[in-house]
């Protein structure tokens, strides 16, 4: 993944008021499932309405960026524990659902965790998940598995044209995410994990419990300076890190700031996602990762200063 850096602003202490470019003509909404696309484009169709986070992890990505692009169920088992091993240290957001039940998958019905392509998952009012076989697997012997109950699988629902299975049965297209214009605006970008959040976060959810009404008024100040958040992502790559906010945002300066200005997450988030850069006109910001598994960790958890709610009620401490 590669930032476009001829778009990106630092942030510095003296910016000038923002100049919104003109951006370019948005591609046509795809409501339909549309395997050609990122993963994290391709399943908005696959997710209930009444969800509010989503999660994915591309494996393809994954193996491809550490060095094992033909790994499979095949491959020598020294090959695919060095894979994990690595993959373990990496900003997956995602362990592999099918991972604890992999050898029993290998062996009774031949295919495991690592034809895996991508998987998702999502939860809030709608909970799920979602995994993309490879185009080499036997989908009949996925669907004997999922007879059988093994692990998730029991339950689930096998679309072995498309090389699906999902947790459960899928949302009528206008019931799902991918009719929603603000979600479309956030994902599509390549990277190992994307995370998606049609929400800001509370503050004290990110700096911990009571910090927000001890803080002195320059950063009490920040944050009423921000503008009001609908909706994030955040696309994590092997070196960098890329959240996108929504266009034409006034305060993109500001939210790199909060970082600066607040108390430290745990794991300290100017540490791991660091050098903060954005364009207000795209409403994207980019970070260079300098720990990957302890990004993984502060998206997981959202400890995100970025996407901090907006607060006019904040008094000094």
């Amino acid at each position: 993944m590669v930032l476009a850096c001829a778009l990106l602003v630092s942030a510095c202490s003296s910016d000038p008021k923002p100049v919104y470019q003109e951006a370019p003509a948005p591609e046509a909404v795809v409501t339909e499932y549309d395997a050609s696309l990122e993963p994290s484009a391709a399943v908005l169709s696959l997710v209930p309405e009444d969800a509010t986070t989503l999660t994915v992890t591309d494996f393809d990505q994954l193996r491809l960026v550490l060095g094992f692009a033909s790994l499979d169920s095949a491959s020598p088992d020294p090959q695919r524990t060095r894979f994990w091993a690595r993959a373990a240290r990496s900003d997956a957001l995602s362990t592999g659902l099918l991972r604890p039940v992999d050898a029993r998958l290998r062996a009774d019905f031949g295919f495991g965790q690592d034809d895996v392509a991508w998987e998702a998952s999502y939860a809030g009012g709608a909970s799920g998940w979602v995994i993309a076989f490879a185009d080499d697997v036997a989908m009949a012997a996925v669907q004997r598995a999922v007879r059988a109950g093994i692990g998730p699988l029991e339950g689930a629902v096998v679309d072995a044209d498309r090389h699906l299975v999902t947790s459960a049965a899928l949302p009528d297209t206008e019931a799902s995410w991918g009719v929603e214009p603000i979600v479309q605006s956030l994902v599509g970008r390549e990277a190992i994990s994307t995370f998606v959040d049609r929400s800001c976060l509370d503050f004290d959810d990110v700096f911990g419990a009571g910090m927000q009404a001890q803080l002195a008024e320059a950063p009490a100040a920040a944050l009423r300076a921000l503008d009001e958040l609908d909706a994030y992502s955040v696309a994590l790559g092997a070196e960098l890190a890329t959240v996108q906010l929504g266009p034409k945002r006034a305060d993109a300066f500001d939210r790199v700031r909060v970082a600066e200005v607040m108390p430290p997450t745990d794991p300290d988030f100017g540490v791991v996602m660091s050098r903060g850069v954005a364009d207000p006109s795209t409403g994207r910001l980019g970070y260079t990762i300098s720990d990957p598994a302890a990004a993984a960790e502060l998206t997981r958890t959202r400890q995100l200063p970025f996407a901090v709610c907006r607060s006019l009620g904040v008094s000094a401490g």
